[in-house]
């Protein structure tokens, strides 16, 4: 199988067991037709060869970007104007995906930044409490119940073709902070480093986007050198 199908058969076959705390729900996209097959046209589209590529961790998906289309980072309206993949869904903005396909247009465009980057999240599904999403650290029972999850997820993901000597963490705070200690505990990579969350850019940090996205670019050509 190349990487496109590896991924494919790692989301359709996804199951979450885990038994959540009460009051929190578990966001499953990839049960949804219409995700599988913007997810197929996307990976197929951007991931069909044998590329070796760095990681990119995430804290889990959004309501409103990958917890819909099923892609990290990747809203309806980006999955239309950007990959050229129509779909169905409300074409509602998120802001971490405003920003990521900033920084790739700035990178040389999608197709060049998916051809050395895979996106993941810690949790490839999301959480949700009171209708609003929920961050997998935010809840220190969840956090704790989902490590086996977490960690067979990313023992797949590793079989797509994954260099493992840098990973990339998108937040500096809690979830660098998790992602840290779980490496240290089980060796998943050589190095792990931390970048500033899109959302949190986007929302505090807006006028300082260029910056961000310039320190983003430093960042990753260092393990093109």
């Amino acid at each position: 199988m190349n990487f496109a199908e590896k991924v494919l058969d790692f989301v359709t076959k996804l199951k979450f067991t885990v038994q959540l705390p009460t009051g929190i729900e578990v966001m499953h996209p990839f049960q949804d037709n219409n995700t599988l097959k913007a997810c197929s046209q996307f990976y197929n589209k951007y991931y069909a060869d044998n590329f070796q590529r760095h990681i990119i961790i995430g804290i889990n998906p959004g309501r409103f970007g990958g917890g819909i289309t099923g892609i990290p980072f990747t809203d309806p309206i980006r999955l239309l104007q950007v990959c050229g993949i129509t779909n169905e869904w409300i074409k509602k903005q998120e802001l971490s995906s405003i920003y990521m396909y900033d920084m790739m247009q700035a990178y040389g465009g999608a197709e060049s930044f998916y051809k050395d980057f895979y996106i993941t999240s810690v949790s490839p599904l999301g959480f949700t409490k009171d209708n609003k999403n929920l961050n997998y650290y935010d809840d220190s029972i969840l956090q704790e119940r989902i490590r086996p999850f977490v960690l067979k997820c990313f023992e797949r993901q590793f079989d797509f073709g994954i260099d493992r000597n840098i990973a990339f963490c998108l937040g500096d705070g809690k979830n660098f902070q998790y992602l840290s200690k779980l490496n240290k505990e089980e060796k998943l990579f050589g190095t792990i480093v931390p970048l500033s969350h899109p959302r949190f850019i986007m929302q505090y940090r807006l006028k300082r986007k260029q910056e961000y996205i310039g320190y983003y670019l430093e960042q990753f050509k260092t393990v093109h050198l």
